[in-house]
This record gives C-alpha cells, sequence and structure tokens, in this order.
C-alpha cells in the first residue's frame, strides 16, 4: 500500500472546528496517543480542535463512572454523562465530530452528533472481533464479538465517512456497512519529530519493545530472542495483563529489563537510548511506535502482522519478518550488518515518515472538508433501524 505524494490544498480548512470524542484516555493506549497527535499536527490548520474522553489524574481516571475492562484491569470502561457531552457540543460548535472508539463515549458521541446534524467521521483502528479470542473464554468471546459487531454496525450507519489504516481493515468496515470508507495514516508527536536525532543505528547492542503487556503483543518471542541472543540487552516498557507472566519469565534473565508502565514524554528518550525497537504483534493495526522509533533513525523490526509492514512507502525502512518465531534470526542477522548498510536504513527510514506524515495530514484535512460540505442528514431513527435491520 503507497500513499499518494501531498499536493497543496485547493481550499482553506480554516473554519474547521473539529471535536474528538474517544474512549480511550490521551496517551493510555495507541488509539489515545493517535488522536492526541492528531490534535497535535492539525492544530494551527483549522480553527479549533479538541478531544473529549476519560483523562487520568494520578492513577485515577476521571470522566464518569468506570469499571475494569474485562481481561484488561489496566483499561478502564468508562460511562459518559450525555447531558453534558451535548451541553459539551452545544458550546464548542464543531462541524465535524470524530469519533474513534466503539466504546458507551463513542456510540454516546456520534448519536448526539447526529441529533445535532453534524457530520461524523469514524477512525476504525481496530478489530476488536479478531482480539477477542485472546482475551476470553468462549462465551465471552462470543457476547464480545457480537457487542462490538453491533456497535461498529451503528457507528458505521451514523458516520459520513470512515477511515481506516490498512487495505484489510477497508474490507472489514464494508462488511460491517461503512458506505464511504478510506485510508487514513498515523501522525506522531511533534516534539518527537523536532527533537534533534541522536545519531541512528550503526551497531546493534540494545533491543527495545514499548507497549502494552498484552497477548496480542505476542512477548514469548521477546524472551525467546533474549535467550537466543545474549549478546543483546532488552528493555521492555510497558503494562498490561501479561505483566505476571513477563515478570516470572525474565526474572533469570540478565539482559532483559523489564520498566512497567513509562509516561509518553520517556518514549523518546528510551528509544534514542537503544539501537533497535522490535513489535513481534500476532495482531498490530498498525504500531505507532514502530514509526516514532523510524523518525529517530532506529532499526525496526516489525511481523507481517503489524498495519505499518502493509505501507509500501514505510516498509521500505523495517526489518518485515513473517512470524514472531523469526524475531532472533532477524536480530542476528541486523547483528552482522555492516555501519554503513544500518545507519543509510535509519536515515532512509525517516524521510519515508516525514513524507508519511505530510499525507496523513492531508487527508484528515481532505475528509474535514468533504464531511463539512455534504448535506447534513438528521434521519438518526432511519439509519439506526438500518443497522437493526441489517443486523438482525
Amino acid at each position: 500500500m503507497t500513499q499518494a505524494m501531498a499536493r497543496p490544498l485547493p481550499f482553506s480548512t480554516q473554519e474547521a472546528r473539529i471535536l474528538i470524542i474517544s474512549d480511550a484516555a490521551p496517551h493510555r493506549n495507541g488509539v489515545g496517543a493517535y488522536y492526541a497527535d492528531l490534535i497535535e499536527d492539525l492544530d494551527g490548520t483549522v480553527e479549533a480542535i479538541e478531544r473529549i474522553s476519560p483523562e487520568i489524574v494520578g492513577d485515577q481516571w476521571q470522566g464518569g463512572w468506570s469499571m475494569p475492562m474485562p481481561g484488561d484491569r489496566t483499561q478502564k470502561l468508562c460511562v459518559p454523562n450525555a447531558f453534558e457531552m451535548q451541553k459539551a457540543l452545544r458550546e464548542f460548535q464543531p462541524t465535524v465530530v470524530v469519533i474513534p472508539t466503539p466504546g458507551l463515549f463513542g456510540l454516546c458521541g456520534a448519536i448526539t452528533a447526529r441529533q445535532q446534524g453534524i457530520p461524523v467521521i469514524v477512525g476504525f483502528h481496530t478489530w476488536f472481533e479478531k482480539l477477542a479470542g485472546l482475551y476470553w473464554n468462549r462465551v465471552q468471546g462470543g457476547l464480545t464479538k457480537v457487542y462490538f459487531e453491533w456497535v461498529h454496525k451503528a457507528l458505521f450507519r451514523l458516520a459520513d465517512r470512515v477511515l481506516v489504516n490498512s487495505e484489510d481493515m477497508i474490507a472489514i468496515a464494508r462488511r460491517l456497512g461503512a458506505e464511504s470508507v478510506g485510508l487514513m495514516g498515523t501522525p506522531i508527536s511533534q516534539s518527537l519529530l523536532q527533537r534533534p536525532v541522536q545519531g541512528g543505528t550503526r551497531q546493534l547492542r540494545s533491543v527495545l519493545f514499548v507497549g502494552r503487556l498484552a497477548a496480542e503483543k505476542n512477548l514469548p518471542a521477546i524472551v525467546q530472542a533474549a535467550i537466543a541472543c545474549p549478546q543483546l540487552t532488552f528493555t521492555l516498557a510497558g503494562d498490561g495483563p501479561e505483566r505476571d507472566w513477563l515478570d516470572r519469565e525474565t526474572a533469570g534473565l540478565s539482559n532483559v529489563r523489564v520498566l512497567g508502565w513509562v509516561e509518553r514524554e520517556q518514549i523518546t528518550d528510551l528509544i534514542d537510548a537503544h539501537d533497535a525497537l522490535v513489535l513481534p504483534s500476532q495482531v498490530e493495526s498498525f504500531g505507532t511506535v514502530a514509526m516514532e522509533a523510524m523518525a529517530r533513525q532506529r532499526l525496526v523490526v516489525v511481523t507481517q502482522a503489524c498495519g505499518i509492514a502493509n505501507w509500501t512507502d514505510l516498509a521500505a525502512g523495517l526489518a518485515v519478518i513473517d512470524s514472531g518465531d523469526q524475531l532472533a534470526d532477524a536480530l542476528q542477522e541486523a547483528s552482522a550488518l555492516s555501519e554503513f548498510e544500518l545507519y543509510a536504513r535509519s536515515v532512509s527510514a525517516r524521510r519515508a515518515v516525514d513524507a508519511h506524515i505530510e499525507w496523513n495530514r492531508q487527508q484528515w484535512l481532505v475528509c474535514t472538508r468533504l464531511a463539512m460540505s455534504r448535506p447534513s442528514d438528521p434521519t438518526l431513527m432511519t439509519r439506526l433501524l438500518r443497522t437493526v435491520r441489517k443486523s438482525s
């Protein structure tokens, strides 16, 4: 999948007011980080852009009644205050509402926007139905799949436009009823981009993983690589339901360090302190941290299951393996590369990232403008009834 070259937009989006309504707290997971970075990236190109979502203050979740997410107690399911949300929309007066999550914040936000005649863009980042088998038993997984499929169908019927981050997700979105589907890329933090790069990978000695410690991340592959490559040091940063397992498995490995949860501001320092980043996931919609490491001119190893590997322009700056079982071999091969080969790859990776970010910015601005120019369809009940009929 190759993005087209970005060209100057033939219109202005300075009058656009974008409101993002999300169940994901900023920087708490990939979706939360995506929209925090998107707000930063689009700021100045639109009149206003803000977010409504749960917040984490200290260790406490704020933004409504909350309960632990089934299968992962490090995440929360939050129930929004519908009256407060309606008030927030009236006060902010958005020209477009963006819904990136299929939780109660997202569904309530989409319905409220439609009731007020505001265009809706849905960001389809994660196919939760595919993750159900990794977290829940057959009964829980079945109920979870039914819930997410119904909510996605409802959101897609309410949406003027659905944006996804891979060709595979386009097909899934259309199967679930999305009528207008397009590709989006991925933004990353401006502070990460603007900070001077500390060298680049010239020799492989240290390896980093950053992400949720969860089943889909295939942590056993990293443990096996650490055992097979004792000459390398491995650092794992993150938290999640697999933390206890990881602590047990790495207790006797002197070349492995488990940091636990780290704040977003620390990630750039961590990337700069290592020679390579690995993402051996079994399921990964995109893999933003891989692109962040590319921007810092580090060697990046990902599996074919990571959405970033499907972007041809970005894949040229990656080492792509078929599965996590090949991680140790990939690291051994990278260790044998010359300083020139490693550095040349890291420099070309940064160029690819810069082009991708510019293309993504223009994609969002184009979709925002198109949504604003489309005649509003306030027939909320008609859309929802279509969803119910299609689900039955």
